[in-house]
């Protein structure tokens, strides 16, 4: 009398086949696939289609600080960066620093990672939630991204250069000030176009040194020191 037993096991399945009283034993190990979703970028028009026609929640990963001058009205809010309040050497001299160049041009807070961002979004949403990810320029949103497509959410959509491409009225907003401005602050607001360009090339070196530390390494040691 024949027949078949299937066993799963975590790195192989085994097929056991009885054939008149004689045992075959068959291992076909099995592969890992890993399905990538794929993050989906936007500009805001075709954001707001995707929040008023296709369901999406608008997950806004800015500080506090960009956040409270101008958010989209009924969005959540969970920062990739945190307000660094350590006090050790080497954060009191980065702090000087960032407070010296992107504090003061741009009014923003000196900043750390959110060591709780994934797990925060894990408890207010389900991995297949359909999430439209939000920040000022667009660099931060696609980092966030990164990290929730690596946690398995499956369904996340970035605009593309942030809510500073949003012209005003696109979406209900709450704030003393519209969406594309709430990055602006400190000196940018009033010495005009010399400071927002010297600003924006700062706010830009700190974030891809945020981002990309090792990459700003190589680059600074290319440059002998005097």
């Amino acid at each position: 009398m024949g027949g078949c037993v299937f066993t799963l096991g975590t790195s192989s399945l085994v097929f056991k086949i009885h054939r008149g009283g004689t045992l075959a034993t068959k291992t076909f190990h099995r592969r890992n696939l890993v399905i990538k979703a794929v993050v989906d970028y936007v500009n805001a028009e075709e954001a707001k289609k995707l929040v008023t026609a296709e369901g999406y929640t608008v997950l806004d990963i800015r500080d506090k600080t960009q956040y409270n001058r101008a958010h989209i009205k009924a969005c959540h809010h969970v920062p990739l960066f945190i307000e660094n309040e350590d006090n050790d050497l080497g954060t009191i001299v980065k702090r000087q620093l960032h407070n010296n160049f992107s504090g003061l041009f741009y009014g923003l807070p000196f900043t750390k990672p959110n060591p709780d961002f994934v797990q925060s979004v894990k408890s207010k949403f389900s991995p297949e939630s359909k999430l439209l990810l939000v920040c000022q320029e667009g660099l931060r949103s696609a980092g966030a991204a990164n990290k929730l497509e690596e946690a398995g959410f499956q369904n996340i959509a970035c605009i593309t250069s942030g809510l500073q491409s949003v012209k005003p009225g696109t979406f209900d907003s709450v704030g003393s000030t519209e969406l594309q401005d709430a990055g602006k602050a400190g000196l940018v607001t009033v010495q005009g176009k010399i400071s927002a360009v010297l600003g924006a090339v700062l706010i830009s070196a700190y974030l891809f040194i945020t981002f990309f530390p090792d990459q700003a390494e190589k680059i600074l040691q290319l440059f002998p020191a005097s």
